[in-house]
């Protein structure tokens, strides 16, 4: 029994579903650069870039083992642009007993891959995706039955099942959750590190060069090009967050400071997204960093709570709610995405430093995503489709499984609550609290209206009184609508007004 092994760009693991059990001397590893994936949205040139060059090192790695691999490159003359066609290629030119594939991270490449079996009349097995700790089918499982569906129940439960923080059956320090110790604002005198840079070899430059040629219209910078490619280099970029970030990590893990996108964050997103990094190795490392004394256990929770919690969670959102989740606008939200998101040329500076910094490194940190960038869209009442297109395009960890449940759910509240609890809606004081970006703004934090106010500050208020109806009841931003009702029928009028004209304007 031959079998036709496929190995997708987010897969490059060699403990990936897909090579277990392969027969090296018969099976075949197909790999392919096409444009239906690198151009079905216009991806940022570096996301493109990345993917491929570690695409290509993962190839070689397998060759040098002893796999058979059929590499087919993006201007390959026979490629036929896209997966399906590439699959049907190697039908035709050898003899396959069955097709072997590992879940895949969008909800498009499955219902491909479910096809693939009437269409070639071939055998065709989709494996589960091991590598996440919470199949969909436990997922559904998990929920069935729950009103309301929290990332935090799911964490305590995967804490416990795989044994991580645990003392006995209780949290270690004796919580759960340590995040009010995460939410320090920057302060003066910040000394932080430099990030990894992996070196560019002839492979990554090769590729540079495809990307400048073939995406040339595409959002984004090329140089500098600073991601790691192989596994090793992966390992480097998450070993040197241990050393000289996962300290400060959870104190700092909500600053913003101009200059500096990389702040404390692990940059490991990218690696673990597209398999070069294990989720589990990462955690019991981490978790082996605090039992040795080297990390506060803060920042130590933190970091697992984000990759066993909320990553988890948002998977598995993904897969029991689409397709449909993908048309969810529960504030039936409908202007155009400014062009600022692309040009940052906007007096916000807040966002200018945001999109420039999301333009030059394909990243942008998720205080920044969310409270920034994600803010202002709820708060402008731009359409779902278009923010979440563009997370989709800009970010070079954005796979739709972790893009869209995080945009649609968690920064516009577009499922009405079914992700997160309230809308993550607010003025220009939480982003003055946790950046400095506000000292230098054209607009002044401190007036609430007028020309030359902050536009948070009105757009808050507007979007709170647009939205009453259907937020009124939600007990979390109750006091919110008591404090707007206080407010004299002149300031009212005066949010309005000044929203107005901005909303008028931007579009």
């Amino acid at each position: 029994m031959t079998a036709l092994r496929i190995v997708l760009a987010d897969q490059l693991s060699e403990n990936i579903a897909v090579l277990q059990g392969i027969d090296k001397a018969k099976d075949l590893v197909l790999m392919c650069e096409v444009w239906d994936e690198a151009r079905y949205v216009k991806h940022h040139k570096k996301k493109i870039a990345f993917l491929f060059s570690a695409m290509r090192h993962f190839a070689l790695s397998l060759k040098e083992q002893g796999y058979q691999v059929d590499y087919i490159k993006l201007d390959d003359p026979d490629n036929s642009q896209s997966l399906k066609g590439e699959v049907a290629r190697q039908l035709c030119s050898n003899q396959f007993d069955y097709i072997i594939a590992t879940f895949p991270g969008e909800y498009r490449v499955l219902k491909d891959m479910q096809s693939w079996e009437a269409d070639f009349n071939i055998p065709v097995e989709i494996r589960e995706d091991d590598r996440f700790l919470c199949s969909p089918d436990i997922f559904i499982s998990w929920a069935k039955g729950r009103k309301q569906l929290r990332m935090e129940y799911l964490y305590r439960d995967l804490r416990k099942k795989y044994n991580i923080l645990m003392d006995g059956e209780k949290p270690v320090g004796g919580k759960w959750n340590y995040d009010a110790e995460n939410r320090k604002p920057p302060k003066q005198g910040l000394n932080i590190p430099t990030p990894y840079q992996a070196p560019i070899d002839a492979i990554t430059q090769d590729v540079i060069q495809l990307v400048e040629e073939k995406f040339s219209d595409h959002f984004g910078d090329l140089d500098p090009f600073f991601f790691a490619v192989t596994r090793q280099d992966a390992l480097s970029v998450f070993e040197k967050f241990l050393r000289e970030r996962l300290c400060y990590f959870g104190d700092y893990q909500d600053a913003m400071i101009q200059g500096e996108p990389w702040m404390y964050h692990s940059h490991i997103s990218f690696y673990l997204n597209c398999g070069l990094l294990d989720p589990l190795e990462c955690v019991k490392a981490v978790e082996k960093f605090y039992h040795q004394g080297k990390a506060p256990l803060n920042a130590v929770e933190g970091f697992i709570r984000q990759i066993i919690g909320w990553r988890e969670y948002v998977r598995g959102i993904y897969w029991l709610k689409m397709p449909e989740y993908a048309d969810e606008n529960f504030f039936e939200a409908g202007h155009h995405l400014p062009d600022f998101y692309w040009t940052g040329q906007t007096k916000m500076n807040c966002i200018r430093q945001c999109v420039l910094e999301t333009k030059e490194n394909a990243y942008a940190h998720h205080i920044q995503r969310l409270m920034v960038l994600g803010n202002f869209a709820l708060l402008a009442a731009i359409d779902p489709k278009y923010v979440n297109e563009w997370f989709l395009i800009v970010y070079a960890d954005a796979y739709e499984w972790v893009e869209l449940p995080n945009v649609s759910g968690m920064i516009l509240f577009a499922d009405g609550g079914y992700l997160a609890s309230k809308p993550y809606a607010s003025s220009g004081s939480y982003i003055n609290k946790m950046s400095n970006y506000c000292k230098t703004c054209s607009y002044k934090i401190s007036k609430k209206n007028g020309s030359d106010a902050c536009p948070f500050n009105y757009l808050y208020w507007d979007f709170l009184e647009r939205n009453r109806d259907k937020l009124q009841d939600n007990h979390r931003i109750a006091m919110m609508y008591k404090t707007y009702d206080r407010m004299s029928d002149d300031k009212k009028i005066a949010i309005r007004h000044d929203s107005h004209l901005f909303l008028k304007d931007m579009t």
